[in-house]
């Protein structure tokens, strides 16, 4: 691995402060919080004014906020990323963890598509498939998605005519039921689906969020009954919860949650 250049990484260390608070700084601000001399952080603050990385904030002097050119640089990733191919990344990640079988998965209509699966290495484990769709109301993946809807969105696409099949029969066929049941999984920020598709399997899930912070996709791990406990269910929501927050970070989420 090569040299990291001072100038660069004191230059991009400038930048990153942006991220933190108002996002405005003066040079004061960013001689006091990175320990640089007043001359290097006046040099480095005119290059990147310069580039257009910074701009001088109108009617306060001396202060800057983000230019137009790191919304230029994001833009062109975001563009270039592919959430099966981040999630199936992130997935392996996770099913390495915990050896139970992870998906991700997109909401379409009231049905999910999971676009990305890794299996867990047990001889007993769920058996399903990348592009496989199911009824959201089933699955936990669909009741996170379904709960991060806005909530009109949430009322037009399950109204309380809507005819909400069985997987089995523990799977909440009652609109108003499963509205109010996707209160809790909101407030929660975690969903469980407890043999609601699958007799045998419960499962726990994560929101995704991208960039803008809208919820794009859902992370879960399914688990045979014959491995599943409260604790063990406890263990594998912080696990989707991280899993789906390591994939938000990739998509470019930053911050908050919820």
């Amino acid at each position: 691995m090569g040299r990291l250049v001072p100038a660069v990484t004191r230059a991009l260390d400038i930048l990153e402060l942006f991220l933190d608070g108002d996002g405005t700084l003066s040079a004061p601000d960013i001689v006091r919080k990175l320990q640089l001399p007043r001359t290097t952080v006046h040099e480095l603050v005119t290059t990147l004014a310069a580039r257009q990385y910074i701009v001088q904030v109108p009617g306060q002097p001396g202060r800057y906020r983000l230019g137009v050119r790191p919304y230029q640089l994001g833009s062109r990733y975001a563009e270039q990323l592919d959430l099966a191919a981040e999630g199936q990344h992130v997935a392996r990640d996770v099913a390495e963890t915990c050896d139970e079988t992870v998906h991700v998965a997109i909401l379409e209509g009231t049905d999910v598509i999971y676009i990305a699966k890794v299996d867990s290495t047990h001889a007993v484990r769920m058996v399903s498939a990348a592009g496989r769709r199911l009824p959201a109301h089933c699955t936990s993946v669909g009741k996170m998605l379904l709960a991060s809807l806005p909530e009109a969105e949430r009322a037009a696409r399950l109204p309380d005519d809507a005819d909400l099949v069985a997987m089995t029969e523990n799977s909440i066929t009652d609109p108003v039921a499963l509205r109010a049941h996707l209160e809790g999984v909101r407030e929660r920020g975690i969903a469980v689906e407890s043999r609601e598709s699958n007799p045998d399997v419960s499962c726990v899930a994560a929101p995704v969020r991208d960039r803008t912070n809208r919820v794009v996709a859902a992370l879960s791990i399914s688990v045979p009954m014959i491995r599943w406990s409260d604790a063990r269910e406890d263990e594998l929501a912080g696990l989707a919860a991280k899993g789906a927050a390591d994939l938000s970070e990739r998509l470019g989420h930053r911050g908050a949650t919820r």
